[in-house]
């Protein structure tokens, strides 16, 4: 029997136990499709080229309102993809073939996490075929996406707050870059380090993005620039404020006007390069920053330190997506909950805020581990340290010879209170003895 319920023949084997090998295969589809677990693929489509089902693909993001950028994108990758692996049809598309490109691709020198984008294009087009029941299942479903941790090429860091203090002043009394004017890229620094805009939504700012009387002041990117689509407002730090209405205050343009064109999703804006933007003022902050320098061993050790690098010993950038990182790192070093920070960082995700996006330096793991309780605390037990103190921590008081009541043992606490004796009394009530043993049951009880 089909799907649709009608009997229907097809031609056999001379061998029996073939042709009802057959039969049986032929019922299990029918059934799979009727209960929706496999879909029926027309002969048209099986029979067309994948450059008709990739154009389809195409029109089908764009009506999505996917970006233009994102749809070349896109498609450009599943087409290298397939070209490279020498898929014609649907039926072609396989899984070994596609893992097998994608290393080659890979020996000749793109990164993990850009193989990750081929795979996440093509697995999207695949999932596609199968939802418009062009295919009858998703080939790459099963290939898993590879560990970037293991190939990092573009790493960022934050800024420390001192390196973004002197990257201001840089950038304020630097000449203009990509045709930005220093001042102008100093208000970007500032706006995306302390509201995590990305570089498309700064460009997207104009005078009537803000709420600067409003309680708290915000700033809003409407939907259509921002990365996930929705309109974003983000409360603004009284710092802010008070630059931003200066800067306001000096620069004359029209509140319907973009007030930093760096963006080419923009309409009147131009694609400009932001981390030139960057390079070039932490460059000039970081010569201002060593010409400081009062002695030749001071200046020797400051230009061996990674202080205002563009690039720092670990490969990492402070590029101007950094400044989101600086912004998101510093949430949680204020002790902002990981949720909060995480809506503030405006992630579908907590693990992209958490492991991504927020960083720890030593200093802070130096912090955490000196906090953890001491071993031998109140043990009496611990080696002598060099100063005597039994490996305990010392109190100002204790120094001063002053007794310090937040250093006395617990024992001695309890003691004072007279909470140790009850224990004790209770304890001993509750010991386990033959006259008295802790049993509900009266017929124990009463045998005693």
């Amino acid at each position: 029997m089909s799907f649709t319920g009608r009997r229907r023949t097809a031609k056999g084997f001379t061998d029996k136990a073939e042709t009802e090998r057959l039969a049986a295969q032929l019922e299990d589809e029918a059934r799979m499709i009727r209960e929706g677990l496999r879909v029926l693929v027309s002969a048209s489509d099986r029979k067309a080229p994948l450059e008709h089902h990739l154009d389809a693909f195409e029109e089908h993001l764009r009506n999505r309102d996917v970006s233009p950028k994102q749809v070349r994108e896109v498609t450009t990758k599943i087409r290298r993809v397939f070209e490279g692996c020498g898929f014609s049809k649907v039926a072609d598309i396989k899984a070994q073939a596609v893992e097998t490109y994608l290393g080659t691709l890979r020996e000749e020198g793109i990164s993990k996490q850009t193989s990750n984008h081929y795979l996440r294009a093509t697995k999207q087009f695949c999932r596609w075929l199968k939802r418009t029941k062009r295919s009858e299942d998703n080939p790459l479903d099963d290939v898993p996406m590879l560990n970037v941790q293991t190939d990092r090429r573009h790493d960022r860091r934050p800024l420390l707050l001192e390196e973004f203090t002197l990257l201001v002043a840089a950038a304020e009394g630097g000449p203009p870059v990509e045709s930005i004017a220093g001042a102008d890229r100093a208000m970007m620094y500032i706006l995306s380090a302390l509201t995590g805009y990305r570089k498309g939504e700064i460009g997207s700012l104009t005078r009537r993005s803000f709420d600067l009387t409003s309680d708290p002041p915000t700033v809003t990117v409407q939907a259509i620039y921002s990365k996930r689509k929705r309109t974003d407002t983000q409360v603004l730090h009284p710092d802010v404020v008070t630059r931003l209405t200066q800067w306001l205050a000096a620069t004359e343009r029209p509140p319907a006007e973009i007030l930093f064109p760096v963006s080419g999703r923009v309409p009147g804006g131009i694609d400009r390069k932001t981390s030139k933007m960057m390079r070039r003022d932490l460059a000039a902050a970081r010569k201002a920053w060593l010409e400081e320098a009062q002695t030749e061993e001071e200046r020797s050790r400051r230009k061996q330190s990674d202080f205002l690098r563009y690039k720092d010993s670990q490969g990492r950038y402070a590029d101007f997506h950094a400044n989101r990182h600086t912004f998101i790192t510093n949430l949680g070093r204020v002790g902002v909950h990981p949720k909060t920070a995480q809506t503030l960082a405006r992630h579908s995700d907590i693990r992209l805020t958490m492991n991504v996006y927020s960083h720890t330096d030593l200093a802070e793991k130096t912090e955490a581990v000196r906090r953890l309780p001491g071993l031998w605390e109140c043990s009496g037990s611990a080696p002598e340290s060099q100063d005597g103190t039994n490996g305990q921590k010392t109190s100002r008081k204790a120094e001063r010879g002053e007794e310090d009541p937040d250093q006395r043992c617990s024992s001695e606490v309890l003691s004072e209170s007279g909470l140790a004796t009850d224990c004790q009394q209770a304890s001993a009530a509750d010991t386990s003895t033959p006259r008295r043993i802790r049993t509900s049951d009266l017929r124990i009880r009463s045998a005693n």
